[in-house]
């Protein structure tokens, strides 16, 4: 793909995985989009992206918890006269705890940012690009989505939805000149944790990956118009477990990285 007046539009550009995705689209020249709720925080990496050689950067801020959120994104774009060549759905949130536990309030907060926002972003931007016959998304799955997790229930299944949808639509794609890739991160070294609150636990203590080896990973894949990318080769093993071990094995086995870490 050349980069010359392409547009990529990136959920969660603001840190982790998302931040370092941004940070190679801005690298080869992509003119760049980035969705957040915060105004602050969003110029000052909006300037870190254009330093290096993003030739435009625009912001939107917008909470992309709320319902609605991903047709008043579509909708700005459409204002701007933006037309976004690549889509990266990297926003996303979980929160730790045994489901009976967990407010319904932030169930319900993961269901939008995870699913539903997903879900609208992907089918409005993908419109655009099937009728251009052009275009690249990258969806952020995760290791989560091969693994039910207990005491982090509905994010790994918000991330199973995530990778079926995924993969049932690159078999839709696949006569077309649009293609669509699944990142599979498996404990990454971002703020995901902090806000999840399981900063305690065996997955943010031991060892997470680096998120700029993550992002190129995914990167290099959606460039290369592969269907799935899984960053380590540790993470890579894990996934063909889980396909082959019953469900109440792999649960188990899940469940460990979720017990605080001494």
């Amino acid at each position: 793909m050349a980069t010359n007046n392409q547009t990529a539009l990136i959920t969660g550009a603001t840190s982790g995985i998302g931040y370092e995705l941004a940070k190679l689209f801005a690298q080869d020249g992509f003119r760049l989009v980035i969705v957040s709720r915060n105004e602050a925080t969003l110029q000052q990496v909006a300037e870190d992206f254009k330093q290096l050689g993003s030739p435009q950067v625009t912001t939107i801020i917008k909470d992309l918890t709320q319902l609605g959120a991903a047709e008043e994104v579509y909708q700005e774009t459409k204002r701007q006269g933006i037309t976004v060549n690549v889509l990266v759905n990297d926003a996303g949130v979980g929160e730790y705890g045994f489901f009976h536990e967990v407010d319904f309030s932030k169930d319900l907060e993961i269901i939008q940012l995870n699913i539903i926002t997903f879900v609208h972003l992907t089918k409005l931007y993908l419109r655009d690009m099937l009728a251009a016959n052009e275009g690249r998304v990258l969806q952020l799955a995760s290791i989560a989505s091969h693994q039910p997790t207990p005491r982090l229930a509905v994010y790994a299944a918000s991330k199973a939805f995530v990778l079926s949808l995924t993969d049932a639509l690159i078999h839709e794609l696949k006569d077309t000149n649009v293609t669509m890739t699944a990142l599979l991160p498996g404990a990454t070294d971002t703020d995901f944790f902090r806000k999840a609150n399981m900063e305690h636990t065996k997955a943010a203590q031991e060892d997470p990956y680096d998120p700029a080896m993550v992002a190129k990973t995914g990167y290099d894949a959606l460039m290369k118009g592969e269907n799935h990318a899984v960053a380590g080769a540790m993470m890579k093993a894990q996934v063909v477990l889980s396909n082959m071990l019953p469900n109440e094995l792999v649960s188990t086995m899940a469940e460990k990285y979720m017990l605080p870490a001494d």
